[in-house]
C-alpha cells in the first residue's frame, strides 16, 4: 500500500492532490529523493535532504523548506511503519505551461511503499549516452524520461538496469544506481566528473570500505572507459550496482552473459548490509 502526504494532509494514491499546472507535471522542474525505510526509520535522511538541497539549487530553485519536508516524512512513516521505500519530492509550484517559472510556494509530496530488496541483479548496455556537460548532470530531478526510455529497453532485453556511458565513451552510471566495477583486486566505481549522480549508497560504500580495509576506491578520470564491461561479460571482472533500494548488488547476467559474484562484490554487499542496520543515519 503507498501512503501519501502532500501539503501538511494524507492523500489517497487516486486522490487529485496536485495541481494541472503545477511545473513538476508540466516541465519536470524539481527534485526528488528516494530512501530505504528499515524498522520505520528512512536511511541516511540526512545524507539525503542535503543532495535535495544540492539538487535544488543546481536547478535554481527558491531554498527548501525542510521543517516541512521533515514533518511530512514523518507523517508518513508513522502511517506506513512497514514501507521499505520512502519517495520526498518538491517542486516548484504551479507554473506558466512553458520553462519559465513564476514566483509562488513549491510542492512537497512524500510518500512511502513497500518495497523487496534483491541480492543479486541483471543489467543490459544502453545505447544511449549520458550527456557530461548536461546543465542537470549530476542533480536528481523529476525529469526522468531518459530513464523511463533507457530502462524500458534494458527490460525488454531480460534485464532491470539499464548502464551508460558518457559521451566521452566512459562508463558512467545506470538509470537508477551507481556502479562499482571488481577488476585487479580492487573494487572500482567512476568520478564524479563523468556526470554520474553522487549517489548515497555508492559515497556511504566508498566510506565504509576505506574503514573495513575493503580496496574500494574512485577511479581517476579516464580509468574506466566504457569497454570495461567487455571485460565484465568475458568473465574478466565483476560488477556491482548501487542505489537506494538496491543498496549493494552484485550483477549476474549482462546483456545475455550470464556472471559470477565476485569475491569483493560479495564482501561489499555483506560490509553494507551490516552497516545500515547498525547506523540508520550515517
Amino acid at each position: 500500500m503507498t501512503v501519501i502526504w502532500t501539503e501538511g494532509r494524507m492523500v489517497a494514491p487516486d486522490e487529485a492532490a496536485l495541481s494541472a499546472v503545477d511545473h513538476g507535471i508540466t516541465v519536470g522542474d524539481g527534485v526528488f529523493e528516494t530512501c530505504a525505510v528499515l524498522g520505520g526509520h528512512a536511511f541516511a535522511l540526512t545524507r539525503h535532504l542535503a543532495r535535495l538541497e544540492r539538487s535544488a539549487a543546481g536547478m535554481g530553485m527558491a531554498d527548501l523548506d525542510l521543517h516541512k519536508v521533515r514533518g511530512g516524512v514523518d507523517a508518513v512513516l508513522a502511517a506506513a511503519p512497514d514501507a521499505g521505500r520512502l519517495r520526498i519530492t518538491v517542486t516548484d509550484g504551479v507554473g506558466p505551461l512553458g520553462s519559465g517559472r513564476s514566483a509562488g510556494p513549491q510542492t512537497v509530496v512524500v510518500a512511502a511503499s513497500p518495497a523487496v530488496v534483491v541480492p543479486t541483479g541483471r543489467a543490459a548496455r544502453s545505447p544511449w549516452t549520458r550527456n557530461e556537460n548536461s546543465a542537470v548532470a549530476g542533480l536528481k530531478t523529476t525529469s526522468y524520461a531518459e530513464n523511463v526510455v533507457a530502462l524500458a529497453d534494458a527490460l525488454a532485453k531480460g534485464g532491470d538496469e539499464s548502464v551508460f556511458a558518457n559521451t566521452r565513451g566512459e562508463l558512467c552510471e545506470g538509470t537508477g544506481s551507481n556502479v562499482f566495477i571488481e577488476i585487479g583486486g580492487e573494487l572500482i566505481t567512476p568520478p564524479l566528473s563523468v556526470g554520474c549522480l553522487a549517489g548515497i549508497t555508492r559515497e556511504l560504500l566508498l566510506e565504509w570500505g576505506a574503514e573495513d580495509g575493503l580496496p574500494v576506491r574512485e577511479a581517476k578520470d579516464g580509468e574506466l572507459p566504457f569497454t570495461v564491461l567487455d571485460q565484465v561479460a568475458a568473465g574478466e571482472a565483476r560488477m556491482l550496482l548501487t542505489g537506494s533500494v538496491r543498496n549493494v548488488q552484485p550483477t549476474v547476467w549482462l546483456d545475455g552473459a550470464d556472471l559470477e559474484v565476485g569475491e569483493l562484490s560479495s564482501a561489499a554487499r555483506d560490509l553494507f548490509e551490516r552497516n545500515m542496520r547498525e547506523r540508520i543515519d550515517p
